[in-house]
């Protein structure tokens, strides 16, 4: 047990790790920065040597090496790459444990192949935005389902509270309204519309009459190329908008259900949990406003990723303790029953 309580530790932290690095790899837009995959124009490092640059400049001409942005993508890869063998080793471990549960690590091994598939598809489909914002919510849900698994080897952390059951619908609603608005801020992110707006507290003037919708939201496929994006700037301000009024909705439903159960719970897990989550919501909402009125600083911007990936797992451990404080209420219930 206390061999897979240390791996499922490492993996969270691998985990942020990565999602770090992928928010910093996007916001030096070196999502391109090798143009091949799982190497680098052809090599399994950045190339340095002259005559290896000279083959990757004629391998492709179209993208001229840029040693900085492959960097920034191939350290991303390396990293990627170890937490997927951390993970294998996770089910592996599980799977000839007969003690062990093996749904969870089979779920969490299916999940960082499929997140190497889209890392692979970032690339090879040119920073296609559906492709993009998917791959940043499968890390935002691997780092969501690892604290889970971490949470089912601990189980001293574990807590009923069967009074808080009422609160778990609430809790389900937020992490919904947490995950529509992670996906929003993806695709800004992934159109390039994190700058479409500049001005507080919504946009500059005259933005109502150019919001354009239906090509905000088209999948725009069929393109080369989509680096920079390709969308038209109306239809860039029209995410960007959606995005900060989904900002304004996520925090009201969110705070009200962190002020709900911090009234209602006792244990000390579930208040620190709850205080967590809160901190976290108002840092990101912070960040976000700064985002504006800084103009998109990329340490800032890089903080806004993480922040938002750390929200999602603590409302996600908050569900699994409302979850767990159900279960113990069905047996207590069924044994009076009885």
């Amino acid at each position: 047990m206390k061999q897979q309580q240390w791996l499922a530790t490492i993996a969270i932290f691998l985990t942020m790790g990565v999602i770090l690095l992928g928010a910093y790899t996007r916001l030096t837009d070196a999502g391109l920065g090798c143009p091949d995959w799982p190497g680098c124009y052809g090599f399994l490092k950045v190339p340095v040597q002259d005559h290896h640059v000279a083959a990757a400049q004629q391998a492709f001409p179209e993208r001229p090496l840029e040693p900085h942005k492959a960097w920034n993508e191939m350290v991303h890869r390396y990293f990627a790459g170890s937490l997927g063998l951390l993970i294998a080793t996770i089910f592996f471990v599980a799977l000839f444990n007969r003690q062990s549960p093996k749904l969870l690590p089979c779920v969490l091994l299916a999940l960082v192949v499929f997140q190497a598939a889209l890392g692979m598809w970032t690339v090879t489909l040119n920073l296609l935005p559906l492709v993009v914002m998917g791959h940043l919510l499968g890390g935002f849900t691997l780092l969501s389902l690892l604290a889970v698994h971490w949470l089912r080897l601990h189980p001293q952390y574990r807590v009923q509270e069967p009074k808080l059951l009422s609160l778990k619908p609430f809790a389900a609603l937020s992490i919904i309204v947490l995950v529509a608005q992670i996906a929003l801020g993806g695709w800004t992110a992934a159109n390039y519309a994190a700058l479409a707006c500049i001005e507080l507290p919504v946009c500059e003037a005259g933005w109502l009459q150019r919001m354009d919708i239906n090509e905000a939201f088209d999948l725009h496929l069929g393109h080369d190329d989509y680096e920079y994006g390709v969308m038209s700037a109306e239809a860039r301000q029209t995410v960007h908008v959606f995005h900060r009024f989904g900002a304004i909705i996520t925090l009201l439903i969110l705070a009200t259900f962190l002020l709900q159960l911090w009234r209602r719970a006792t244990n000390s897990v579930i208040k620190r949990l709850t205080l967590a989550a809160g901190s976290l919501l108002l840092l990101q909402f912070s960040l976000g406003v700064l985002n504006v009125a800084l103009h998109l600083p990329l340490a800032n911007a890089v903080a806004h990723n993480f922040v938002a990936a750390n929200l999602l797992m603590v409302l996600v451990l908050i569900f699994m303790q409302l979850r767990g404080s159900n279960a113990k209420h069905s047996k207590t219930t069924s044994k009076e029953s009885l």
